[in-house]
């Protein structure tokens, strides 16, 4: 009797070791509710080559049917071979744009620039201003200034001035000219020494003055 129960404590110890892991049915054993999540990582998606067309947002569109791919995209029709899109020929935008906005098919100008700059200065649409004493200026609708310069006439003296915020030189002690290195008033007969009586060229002030010899005094004096 004692043999038989040390035959079967061997039985027990041999018997698992003979099962192996194929012998086992996984079906027998439901997984785990973390094991279920794991298996379903990758996920197949349809294919809609051929048969639709998806949008940016995943939306699907049928055969032959008109949608917007994006939010600035152009309109597109599903085909068999992929969206077919507008291709239209938009405006341009006006290089003086300052904000455009892409929310459609084509970009849009939604502010351009209403003033001019120059020489490191804003000025309005028709604003007319004088950067300098000789010159006047205009802001035009084009954003761009144009500018006209004075053309001074010929000054009738020959020692002008510049007086501030004047742009041509006047002449302050009227017309003249010179007689040598003496200056004359026009209009008038001038001796300038004992021998020479002086005068100016009518309207030539800028040549030198004629000039007469008359009898000296010195001579007379003699």
């Amino acid at each position: 009797m004692a043999l038989h129960i040390h035959e079967a404590w061997i039985l027990l110890f041999v018997i698992p070791a003979l099962v192996t892991p194929a012998a086992i049915n996984h079906d027998d054993y439901p997984a785990d509710e973390g094991d279920q999540t794991s298996s379903n990582d990758n996920l197949i998606f349809d294919d809609y080559r051929g048969k639709g067309c998806v949008d940016d947002s995943g939306f699907v569109y049928k055969l032959g049917e008109r949608f917007f791919p994006g939010h600035s995209n152009c309109p597109c029709v599903c085909t068999e071979d992929g969206p077919v899109c507008d291709q239209p020929e938009c405006p341009k935008i006006h290089p003086k744009c300052t904000k455009v906005e892409h929310n459609g098919c084509c970009p849009e100008c939604k502010e351009v620039k209403n003033f001019c700059e120059y020489h490191g200065k804003n000025y309005k649409i028709l604003e007319e201003f004088k950067p300098s004493p000789c010159e006047w200026c205009r802001c035009e609708p084009s954003n761009e200034v144009h500018c006209v310069v004075a053309d001074c006439a010929v000054p009738e003296c020959v020692n002008p001035v510049y007086e501030p915020e004047q742009c041509c030189p006047v002449c302050k002690n009227g017309p003249n000219c010179f007689a040598g290195t003496t200056i004359i008033p026009a209009g008038i007969e001038v001796k300038v020494d004992d021998c020479n009586i002086c005068h100016c060229h009518n309207g030539d002030w800028w040549k030198p003055a004629q000039c007469s010899k008359r009898e000296c005094q010195g001579k007379q004096a003699l």
